[in-house]
């Protein structure tokens, strides 16, 4: 079994309060830019995480 260091469940975490965000400003909010900004930055994150479990483990 692969142990997985801390920096990697933070992405984890990361990618979960980006969804939530996302979903929530988009169901409850008028602030399009904010939405498209958190979708990013939880899509940029979920790449960094596919990407590093391929390279590493």
């Amino acid at each position: 079994m692969a142990t997985y260091p801390p920096a990697w469940y933070a992405l984890w975490v990361v990618v979960a309060a980006c969804g939530v965000g996302t979903w929530y400003l988009r169901h409850f909010s008028t602030r399009v830019q904010t939405t498209r900004t958190v979708a990013l930055l939880g899509t940029a994150a979920m790449l960094t995480l596919l990407a590093w479990t391929w390279a590493e483990f």
